[in-house]
């Protein structure tokens, strides 16, 4: 299997699935998003505010393409660029952290260990770019089909540590000064194992998958 991650620009963001292409949950508060529902203008919205944290701070997501295909993607920013993280039970969001706002694989590739790769990738941006943390609101009691928060679950699975508990939407904080090392732990951890994991992954609702990868070194 082939793979490659790219930097989410305005030239691949229609690589994104339909339903994402078209979600500004985090990019417009609740009101403002509404209304451009009603105008059907999201899509223009989602361009118009990736567009404007690429001028402003620089890349704000990955997609990972497999054989060619879209096979997942994330993304982030500064909470100060998210509107509907101030509206979020357990925000904000700490000073010092980016705010990771949504990851999705799709399901036919679910199982391949894209999801933690697709962590890695934020991790070693941010880490380059002298981020002292990642935090996300997670979501505790994921539905039947993905939505526009990560899995709890899955989070703690790829090194995230709850550090504002709620009953649905805890807050989970990665610190990227010990996240240098997280690579070479996942690595060795999976020769230890013979190649063998079992870690959550967000296809349509959280289940349990088992993967055989080894991460490749960029």
């Amino acid at each position: 299997m082939s793979w490659h991650v790219a930097a989410l620009t305005l030239d691949n963001l229609d690589d994104l699935p339909k339903r994402c292409r078209r979600c500004v949950f985090w990019e417009l508060s609740e009101h403002l998003g509404k209304q451009a529902a009603d105008f059907g203008s999201t899509e223009l919205e989602k361009e118009a505010w990736v567009s404007e944290v690429l001028l402003e701070w620089g890349s704000c997501g990955r997609i990972v393409h497999v054989e060619g295909v879209p096979a997942g993607y994330v993304m982030y920013a500064p909470p100060s660029a998210v509107p509907r993280a101030a509206e979020m039970p357990t925000g904000p969001v700490s000073a010092d952290a980016v705010l990771l706002t949504t990851m999705q694989v799709m399901p036919e590739f679910a199982g391949e260990g894209l999801g933690r790769m697709l962590a890695q990738a934020v991790v070693k941006d941010l880490t380059r770019r002298g981020v002292k943390a990642i935090e996300v609101f997670g979501e505790q009691r994921p539905g039947t089909e993905p939505g526009c928060l990560v899995p709890a679950d899955f989070l703690r699975g790829v090194g995230f540590k709850t550090i504002r508990p709620h009953p649905r939407y805890p807050r989970l904080r990665m610190e990227l000064r010990s996240a240098m090392t997280w690579k070479e732990d996942v690595e060795a951890a999976l020769e230890q194992l013979l190649g063998t994991i079992t870690i959550p992954m967000q296809t349509s609702g959280v289940a349990e998958k088992s993967y055989r990868q080894v991460l490749s070194s960029t």
